[in-house]
């Protein structure tokens, strides 16, 4: 099983190498115009240059804070109002319109309103990065608690489980499952939106070195600060993973794969 998984890694590598030759070759061979897509070897100069520079690190460090932020008010909104929504059937059927109604509305939408509130600041940023981010955890959320197994509902009531320890001992282990996939997405989704903001909005971070290095014609710069946001993409994804396996060892769709992937 370590043999497949070394092979899995070596053709993720192989294929990653193979992507890079391309965009190496095709402005070289005039395919593309290297004014406006330089070759990745001139991306990854521009990006060793960049990283010399404390502008750089202050700009992943504010959008990293922007990031966690509102990642962490989404997760812990999104988790409290979905257990406490879906813990009412009531209060469930009243709120499913208002929830169906707000989700669709897309966050950039919001622009024009958090600059008129906040202006462009973190503040802005974490407003829209939150109002994206809070869906995917709350409707997970959701769907967790109404995925408890009546039977085993009702056989708490039978034990005479209070309200506090039907949600520990019954509703938490069953909706955890869909929280860990809710974190993962909003995870994604938060990143994309800190960005989009910066890049829209003007709040300080990576997004704005993007969009000031397009409008003073850097193009290799600029595409290195999208190489650098791509890097954090996957890392953050991996994380997510990993912090899926740690928190869900218990449960069945993990316990399998980590046998496969523990077994010589």
């Amino acid at each position: 099983m370590f043999v497949q998984a070394y092979g899995d890694a070596a053709r993720g590598l192989i294929g990653l190498a193979v992507f890079a030759a391309v965009l190496e070759l095709l402005p070289r061979i005039g395919v593309v115009s290297h004014v406006y897509f330089p070759p990745i070897s001139a991306i990854v100069v521009a990006l060793v240059h960049e990283a010399g520079r404390a502008a750089f690190w202050v700009s992943l460090f504010l959008t990293l804070r922007s990031w966690a932020v509102g990642l962490a008010i989404a997760v812990i909104a999104g988790t409290g109002v979905g257990l406490f929504i879906g813990s009412f059937e009531t209060l469930r059927r009243l709120t499913a319109s208002t929830i169906e109604l707000l989700r669709p509305i897309p966050s950039v939408a919001l622009i024009p309103l958090v600059v008129l509130l906040y202006g462009s600041t973190i503040r802005s940023t974490l407003v829209l990065v939150v109002y994206a981010s809070v869906w995917q955890v709350l409707i997970q959320v959701l769907y967790g608690v109404q995925d408890v197994d009546p039977v085993a509902r009702q056989t708490a009531v039978s034990f005479r489980f209070g309200r506090w320890g039907q949600l520990r001992h019954v509703v938490w282990p069953t909706t955890l499952p869909y929280l860990m996939t809710g974190i993962r997405l909003a995870a994604a989704v938060a990143l994309i939106l800190t960005i989009t903001s910066e890049l829209i909005i003007g709040a300080p971070g990576l997004g704005k070195q993007i969009a000031l290095a397009q409008s003073g014609g850097a193009v290799a710069t600029m595409y290195a600060y999208v190489l650098v946001t791509g890097l954090i993409g996957v890392a953050v994804n991996l994380v997510a993973r990993v912090l899926e396996r740690r928190v869900m060892h218990w449960h069945p769709s993990v316990r399998p794969s980590m046998h496969r992937a523990r077994t010589p």
